[in-house]
């Protein structure tokens, strides 16, 4: 685990989190899915989260939806990560289907992941990739490259930590952040 995030809280109670991989080819098995993989492996090396569940879906806003209120309701955790269906192309509807289930968004995730995008690539304009909290799972919406999954959620990560514990009810006074309270009042990060 890399040091700025909020440590206390992952060695406690790890942050438990679901990938959803959204994606027609590859659930019809005629794509191999690494941006999944890729994002899991960079949740558990960065903030030691633990990925309970990866499941790979076709590009169906209602079942999209519904794995998002199952992970959100029936088997909660604490961040539900959705790769792909972020474009412009007719069947890009993870985040028609992330909107229709949250209860809170979260502009500030979006914001922060095409700012960092576009430093690398003009197309980072295109993603519509929203973030959200339903009940207290944050739903975060990556693009379905590999590369571009990555780079979004490295974007965000130094915030993730700080966020689930303040969803989870805890203080935001947390002694993580105490380099907050001397930094510029637009840090994104935890430490």
């Amino acid at each position: 685990m890399s040091a700025g995030f909020c440590q206390e809280q992952i060695v406690e109670n790890p942050i438990r989190v679901v990938v959803l991989t959204i994606s027609d080819r590859c659930s019809a098995g005629e794509a191999v899915d690494t941006a999944g993989p890729a994002v899991a492996r960079l949740l558990q090396s960065t903030i030691g989260a633990r990925v309970v569940h990866h499941e790979i879906l076709p590009d169906e806003q209602p079942r999209i939806a519904g794995k998002l209120i199952h992970y959100s309701d029936i088997e909660p955790v604490d961040m539900i990560v959705t790769v792909g269906g972020t474009g412009p192309a007719p069947r890009d509807v993870t985040p028609e289907a992330t909107r229709d289930v949250i209860d809170r968004t979260m502009p500030g995730f979006g914001e922060a992941m095409r700012l960092a995008s576009l430093q690398k690539t003009p197309t980072a304009m295109l993603s519509r990739g929203i973030s959200g909290i339903r009940k207290a799972t944050f739903i975060v919406n990556l693009p379905g490259s590999e590369r571009g999954a990555v780079e979004n959620l490295a974007a965000i990560l130094p915030a993730i930590p700080h966020g689930v514990r303040l969803v989870r009810g805890h203080a935001p006074d947390c002694d993580c952040c105490a380099p907050l309270k001397k930094a510029p009042a637009v840090a994104l990060s935890c430490g």
